[in-house]
């Protein structure tokens, strides 16, 4: 065993996992290697178009112990992931990598898939039951979770192969141009499934959109595509995407967007051209508004608005308060029609959007963005992956990238979820190292990193923000849940964190 920078015990060998780099810092760790783009001969007449997946799979060269990927962009409506795992399990291919942008409920099916051996190992987001399986130790190797800049990183510097990607695709022609703009599973931006195409050994698209002639736009080239099958149903728009993505309208929600909103204004970005992203929760999407206000009030207009973007963003564009949105994620039904329609509205891919190893990651040109946390400790390092009794329930996402890219990065989140503080003295398991972020906004005030001392003394000249300390918190937590119960941990590793640049910065045990 060894410790990281961090202070957390990390073992120098994870079975399952190999030998593991220890986190040292930001910008530590550099590239010594690199991936390659895989090359096609002449198919000059080739006919792409397949009858089944099990054809696909064939033609593909799929075997036992080989990896697979998908992306997530179909959300909790995705059916493709669910029906290659059943084909492979027809024609008996087992032991596989499953190596997922994301997973989330209707994901469920693959716990059988677990069982029957058909999986044997997932990099990648485990939401929901999965996640709550996975956290058994059930799986013979542990999980390895990837920040969205840290998984297109691990596949180009060869470090995380594929051997055939599987991409939904909105929209296909039988040449294998892909969109996500049109067809009844229109998803908008596939910008998660753009390193798969490119580096992916072989890459099989499914869609239930197939065109005849040409697409336009056209989001992922037929140069990168090997395979297509054409199938019912790619997945459900009702799980896509929400139709409308809500403000919260709870007062307390509210007034945590407000203070962070004000945070952002404190700051010295806060002027023409800032740069920011916030999400797609209530508490981030009532920030945006509150940001908008603030624009108005101060006659600042803004430059980019980037990441999985909403109709939010899409009325701060169209009213001129952002020159461009930079889209990796389309989280509505108006983002994706204005995807179609707005020049000034670009997708992007995964590498563009957060790779820490390529020549120029979007989220580097953030001046501010707005995260959550399932808990923050006293050195402001911030978990999103487990709950608080150690269930392994959610993915990095951009959360990573974010905070190291923003010159302001702040946490905004009630200080209780039920029972169960947010504040903690140490967290179970650390996501996002302290030094990335800068406040910790909750209901009771705005608590500054005390490394950022110029944001310290600029939230202090605004009277109406109150400051609190993380020791006030934490107090004011411990003393509103009661006594925690401590969490029993087994021996078996179930997870390994990486920071986005492929070193380990915790580890997540079973639980016992």
């Amino acid at each position: 065993m060894s410790k990281n920078i961090l202070g957390r015990e990390i073992p120098n060998y994870i079975e399952g996992y190999g030998a593991a780099v220890p986190y040292a810092g930001l910008n530590t760790r550099r590239p010594n290697g690199s991936g390659k783009i895989k090359l096609r001969p002449n198919q000059r007449g080739k006919n792409k178009v397949l009858k089944s997946i099990e054809d696909a799979i064939t033609a593909s060269g799929l075997k036992s112990g080989m990896t697979i990927s998908f992306h997530h962009h179909l959300r909790n409506g995705d059916r493709v992931v669910n029906l290659v795992l059943d084909a492979c399990f027809r024609m008996g291919v087992r032991d596989l990598t499953l190596f997922p942008t994301a997973l989330f409920e209707v994901h469920e099916p693959i716990i059988e898939h677990i069982k029957n051996g058909v999986v044997r190992r997932i990099m990648g987001s485990v939401n929901g039951p999965v996640g709550r399986m996975v956290s058994s130790g059930v799986l013979p190797e542990p999980v390895v979770l990837r920040s969205h800049g840290g998984r297109p990183r691990a596949i180009m510097s060869g470090e995380a192969p594929i051997d055939v990607a599987f991409i939904a695709a909105p929209c296909a022609d039988r040449w294998g141009n892909l969109s996500g703009l049109s067809g009844s599973s229109r998803c908008g931006s596939l910008g998660y499934a753009h390193t798969d195409a490119l580096y992916a050994d072989m890459v099989v698209a499914l869609t239930d959109n197939l065109c005849s002639c040409l697409i336009a736009p056209v989001s992922i080239p037929q140069t990168h595509i090997d395979f297509l099958v054409e199938i019912p149903s790619i997945g459900d728009p009702k799980g896509i995407v929400s139709g409308s993505t809500a403000v919260t309208r709870d007062p307390l929600r509210l007034l945590i967007a407000r203070y962070a909103s004000r945070v952002i204004e404190a700051s010295p970005y806060f002027k023409e051209g800032i740069s920011f992203q916030t999400g797609a929760g209530g508490i981030p999407l009532a920030v945006t508004a509150f940001m908008k206000e603030a624009m108005i009030r101060s006659s600042v207009r803004g430059n980019i608005g980037l990441g999985g973007i909403t109709g939010y963003f899409v009325e701060l564009l169209k009213e001129g308060f952002l020159k461009r949105l930079l889209d990796v994620q389309s989280f509505d039904a108006t983002a994706i029609q204005s995807l179609c329609e707005d020049p000034s509205h670009i997708e992007i891919s995964a590498d563009w959007y957060a790779n820490p190893w390529n020549a120029g990651a979007a989220v580097d040109m953030l001046d501010a963005t707005v995260l959550g946390a399932t808990e923050i400790d006293r050195d402001f390092n911030v978990n999103v992956n487990t709950e608080s009794d150690g269930a392994l329930l959610h993915g990095i996402g951009g959360h990573q990238d974010t905070a190291a890219g923003a010159s302001v990065t702040i946490i905004a989140q009630p200080l209780m979820r039920g029972r169960i503080p947010c504040a903690t003295p140490r967290v179970h398991c650390v996501t996002t190292p302290g030094e990335t972020i800068d406040a910790l906004v909750t209901e009771y005030g705005v608590t500054v990193n005390p490394n950022n001392a110029d944001l310290l003394e600029r939230v202090r000249g605004k009277s109406d923000l109150p400051l609190v300390s993380m020791d006030e918190l934490i107090d004011k937590a411990s003393a509103l849940s009661g006594r925690m119960d401590e969490i029993e941990q087994g021996d078996k590793i179930v997870a390994v964190i990486e920071w986005r640049d492929g070193s380990v910065i915790d580890i997540v045990r079973s639980r016992g």
